[in-house]
């Protein structure tokens, strides 16, 4: 997907323009990669300092670390060494700061271990945004400058405007895959329910309070007991 601001001056007064061209980009963006992709971009584009960028989401009960729509490999290997060393700015974001700056890793002491591997990777200057999204997902928008004092204010400010695009990706994104997970649930609730009126010989609403009832009774979620009907399949009839 091209960059939705295109050629047009990024500074100054044409700012708003490109900020409009980006947030009408992130809303008809075939799919939640290219949105968020178009948001990194925008970012390294808009912002003077900014050698990278990319989108971290820290997910699920194991606190899963995965980077999104990174424009190059850089905020990967930063995002590992972040989750490996426990610390950083786009960790320090995502769990709750809504701005994270740092001018120089050489000098910063906020982080130790992690400004250690990031100055040897090259990186100096940072700037991380706390993504509002859903509350079971923690997120940030990160920025990458190799030099020191990359970033000003100003580069703070659009970050913060860019941080929400970004937010409404994440969103988009979290939508879909619950849509689509509610209709694999629907198949596979309908499969079990046809399963069970066809071996007891009930209607469609009696195999579904059937389902119900296994499910109360099982401790066990109606859509995963479904699952796990169909998985063992009609039961064989010996001859």
């Amino acid at each position: 997907m091209s960059s939705p601001i295109g050629s047009a001056d990024l500074r100054g007064p044409n700012l708003a323009t490109a900020l409009a061209s980006l947030a009408e980009g992130v809303s008809a963006a075939h799919g939640a990669d290219d949105a968020l992709r178009a948001v990194t971009t925008a970012v390294v584009e808009l912002l003077d300092g900014a050698d990278s960028a990319d989108i971290l989401v820290i997910a699920g009960r194991k606190k899963q670390y995965r980077s999104y729509a990174a424009t190059s490999a850089l905020p990967r290997e930063m995002d590992d060494l972040q989750e490996q060393v426990g610390e950083g700015p786009c960790i320090e974001a995502a769990t709750g700061t809504t701005v994270v700056r740092a001018d120089d890793l050489n000098t910063e002491t906020r982080w130790p271990e992690f400004c250690r591997g990031a100055t040897a990777a090259g990186v100096t200057s940072m700037l991380s945004f706390r993504l509002y999204t859903a509350p079971s997902v923690l997120a940030a928008l990160n920025v990458f400058g190799k030099a020191a004092n990359a970033f000003t204010d100003r580069d703070e400010e659009v970050g913060l405007m860019l941080a929400t695009n970004a937010a409404v990706a994440l969103q988009m994104a979290n939508s879909r895959e619950q849509f689509e997970s509610a209709l694999a649930s629907r198949d596979i609730i309908g499969q079990a329910k046809g399963m069970i009126m066809e071996r007891f010989r009930v209607d469609a609403v009696q195999a579904f309070n059937l389902l119900v009832k296994l499910s109360q009774d099982s401790n066990t979620p109606v859509a995963k007991l479904s699952a796990q009907l169909v998985e063992l399949g009609p039961p064989t009839v010996e001859q």
